[in-house]
C-alpha cells in the first residue's frame, strides 16, 4: 500500500517539475532586464511602462566618436532627432504580450535610421529572439539576444 502511494507521489511531483518550464514562459514580465545583442556591441534594457514593453540602449562597445563625443543618432529620418545620443535611445516601443510572444511593437534600427514592425519571443530564460520586418514577418531579420542580468 505504501509503495503504491509513494509511486503516485513521485508521479505527481514529476509532472509538476516537468511542466514548470512551461509556466516560466507564460510570464509577461520574463522579458524584463538587460540584453546583449548578437554582436556583443550593445546592451538594451527592456522595461515595462503603462502595460507595454519598451527597450532602450544602455551600453555600446563604441559609445564615443573619434573626438570623444557620444555617438549620435545621425541616420534618423527625422532631422530633429539626429543630435540625440545613442545611449538612452528607445529602440523598442509598444510591445504587448500575447500567447507567449511580445508583438505589435516597433523596432528602431539606428544603423539605418529606419523603424520596423517587430515581435520578440523567449527561446529560454536567457535567450531572446528579436525579429524586425516590413509588411509580413517573412520579410525580415531576426537577432538572438542574450540576457545580461
Amino acid at each position: 500500500m505504501q509503495y503504491r502511494l509513494m509511486k503516485k507521489a513521485i508521479f505527481i511531483i514529476s509532472l509538476i517539475l516537468l511542466s514548470s518550464p512551461l509556466w516560466a514562459f507564460d510570464n509577461p514580465d520574463a522579458i524584463l532586464g538587460v540584453w546583449k545583442n548578437s554582436t556583443g556591441k550593445g546592451y538594451v534594457q527592456i522595461y515595462k511602462q503603462n502595460g507595454k514593453y519598451f527597450g532602450k540602449i544602455t551600453w555600446l562597445k563604441n559609445a564615443v566618436d573619434a573626438n570623444g563625443h557620444p555617438k549620435l543618432d545621425k541616420k534618423n529620418q527625422d532631422p530633429a532627432q539626429r543630435n540625440k545620443p545613442l545611449i538612452g535611445l528607445v529602440m523598442l516601443r509598444n510591445f504587448v504580450y500575447e500567447d507567449g510572444e511580445w508583438t505589435d511593437g516597433h523596432i528602431y534600427n539606428p544603423q539605418d535610421g529606419k523603424e520596423y514592425k517587430g515581435y520578440m519571443r523567449l527561446k529560454d530564460n536567457n535567450t531572446l529572439i528579436v525579429r524586425g520586418y516590413i509588411g509580413l514577418s517573412w520579410f525580415g531579420k531576426s537577432d538572438v539576444w542574450t540576457r545580461v542580468n
